[in-house]
């Protein structure tokens, strides 16, 4: 029986500031860094919406950081899928999910039955990302060599980590408030939300393909939202006032130019919001003008294989296969993944307009060219810049 979702509707007063990032994966540094940029204090509401941990290196940290600022800030943490999974292995649950089990089954060729063994290939993957495996190292306890350890695992961790695992299987999947209902995944309707399947609140792929549309703002993380744009690599959150849906997954650790994105809102009980994002990125600007190239190509990791065709200095030229279009890419954007082919990193051609005087963000310098982020876009620039002071 799928588990129901869990819902808490807090009460926040009319005029309290709500700031909502989702996706953070564990990146302490950009967690600490757009809280400074919106000027985050105890008087504001922090909403998480999803996935806090995991894919990053910093997981455990970002969880204790979490822990001590709910101390003196209002924070609601919500459970994204990635979150879930470490719910479940402290439960010592499977994941009541068909397509779960058949990706998690087929990752590593799991065979065995049982929920150790179903979650036993992610953790594997996620390695030291994990932050049951962060716990795992702080205790100078055994690496797990498979689905037999995990139960040993499980009890040093409940033991030895109380708050940490706490806060782990107290997270909520939905919080209502006001005009807004915050989700990692997305819902499919705005009533009877404690009928839903909790999974699939937390797992909801393309939410903002599937054609709902709200009286409340729904406001969902989960897919970063690069992957909704075939032309253009955005990374800024995604507001579709008619439909009432704000997806802000930047993209933060899975993508080379991903960023921490902010929805600000100054009053549940109103229409109103602004965003903030932080991606560490150098800053500079722009000197030169430029136009922007016309019918660009975003290469996103669903359709990610490409064909190497040669390589100059620090970049490599490409064929994407499944459009049949050519580009130059950062070297480093190229590799072979598990399946055996040649993949590459979210990628683009797009030269950005630019005029002189633009902020823009350096993510790779090459021989070719920059590329470079501007207003939370990425693409190539080839003019001159200047970098900011330090």
């Amino acid at each position: 029986m799928p588990r129901p979702a869990q819902v808490i509707r807090p009460a926040i007063a009319p005029g309290r500031r709500v700031v909502a990032v989702s996706d953070i994966h564990g990146n302490l540094p950009f967690l600490k860094g757009i809280l400074e940029k919106v000027g985050y204090t105890p008087d504001d509401v922090l909403v998480i919406v999803g996935d806090l941990l995991e894919k990053g290196r910093d997981s455990l940290n970002t969880l204790r950081y979490v822990l001590e600022l709910q101390k003196t800030h209002t924070v609601y943490p919500l459970c994204g899928n990635c979150d879930y999974i470490d719910r479940m292995f402290l439960e010592d649950r499977a994941i009541e999910n068909a397509a779960f089990s058949k990706r998690s089954n087929s990752l590593l060729g799991a065979a065995d039955a049982g929920a150790d063994a179903e979650l036993w290939p992610v953790l594997n993957y996620w390695g030291e990302r994990s932050v049951l495996i962060q716990m795992a190292i702080e205790l100078g306890f055994p690496m797990p060599q498979g689905p037999g350890d995990l139960p040993t695992l499980r009890s040093a961790l409940l033991k030895s980590f109380p708050k940490e695992t706490e806060f782990l299987l107290n997270l909520p999947h939905v919080l209502e408030a006001g005009n807004f209902i915050f989700v990692h995944g997305g819902v499919p309707r705005e009533d009877r939300l404690e009928e839903l399947d909790a999974y699939s609140c937390m797992k909801n792929d393309d939410f903002m393909g599937q054609g709902h549309s709200f009286q409340k703002w729904v406001v969902v993380g989960h897919w970063p939202v690069t992957l909704y744009n075939r032309a253009i690599q955005r990374s800024a959150p995604l507001i579709d006032k008619k439909r009432h849906i704000a997806s802000i997954d930047g993209g933060c650790v899975l993508k080379v130019d991903g960023q921490l994105n902010a929805l600000l809102i100054p009053d549940v009980y109103g229409d109103e919001m602004s965003c903030a994002w932080y991606d560490g990125l150098p800053a500079a600007t722009a000197l030169d003008p430029q136009e922007p190239s016309a019918d660009p190509l975003n290469i996103r990791w669903s359709d990610s294989v490409v064909e190497v065709l040669g390589e100059e200095g620090d970049c490599v030229r490409v064929r994407h296969p499944a459009t049949g279009r050519e580009m130059w890419l950062p070297l480093d954007f190229v590799s072979t993944w598990r399946d055996g082919r040649t993949h590459t990193e979210d990628a683009t051609d797009y030269a950005l307009p630019v005029a002189p005087g633009d902020r823009l963000f350096l993510v790779r310098q090459t021989r070719r060219g920059l590329l470079v982020k501007k207003d939370g876009i990425t693409g190539w620039y080839y003019g001159r810049i200047k970098y900011d002071k330090e």
